[in-house]
């Protein structure tokens, strides 16, 4: 059923999936604290785990391994269909295909400015660093942030143990969020944009 406003969403299974590390394993301790179920991807499935946190690998999920230098590994649909499913609507669909909601994405993407703004970054270097699958991940957790809170910047980390620890997030909550989030990869996109054009 649909949540009302105020009904506070709680989070029973998460995906972490950050370039930026910073505070990433304190985060994957607390939720593992209150019982939430950690799916990681590469490295911070490699951080999480060797700080003992419990954490599954995304190819586990999936039944894929990461693949193509790790250019694909997220952009399958155990992931994406978990994210974008509404949990009112298609229940059916997500037991038809053996998939387990997810219930808060936590992302930030690769640091496209700061290699570009290197001396000698080729656009070769520069293309290797265009995100894929973390802003899909993050417009997905975003347009169905009525189930899903999308969590896109570190400082964010310890508000969001605290309202969870307090019984979960509300609506507006979940929409503030989801605004930061596209405000987020709009200005990535934008950031791609400004630099293929000056190597038109």
């Amino acid at each position: 059923m649909t949540h009302p406003a105020d009904t506070l969403v709680t989070v029973k299974r998460a995906l972490l999936s950050v370039s930026d590390k910073t505070g990433v394993v304190e985060f994957g301790r607390a939720l593992e604290g209150m019982d939430v179920e950690l799916i990681s991807t590469g490295g911070t499935f490699a951080a999480l785990s060797d700080a003992g946190v419990s954490v599954t690998e995304v190819e586990r999920v999936t039944g894929f391994p990461e693949m193509m230098d790790g250019r694909v590994k997220t952009l399958h649909p155990k992931i994406h269909g978990g994210i974008l499913a509404r949990r009112e609507v298609d229940a059916d669909a997500l037991a038809e295909h053996r998939i387990v909601g997810i219930d808060l994405v936590a992302v930030n993407l690769y640091p496209f400015e700061a290699t570009v703004a290197r001396p000698h970054c080729t656009l070769e270097l520069a293309v290797e660093n265009i995100d894929v699958g973390g802003p899909a991940l993050l417009r997905a957790a975003s347009k169905n942030h009525r189930d899903v809170l999308p969590v896109v910047d570190p400082a964010d980390y310890p508000d969001v143990v605290d309202r969870l620890e307090k019984g979960g997030t509300a609506l507006d909550y979940r929409l503030r969020m989801a605004v930061k989030a596209f405000r987020h990869t709009a200005a990535y996109d934008a950031a791609i944009v400004a630099y293929l054009e000056e190597n038109l």
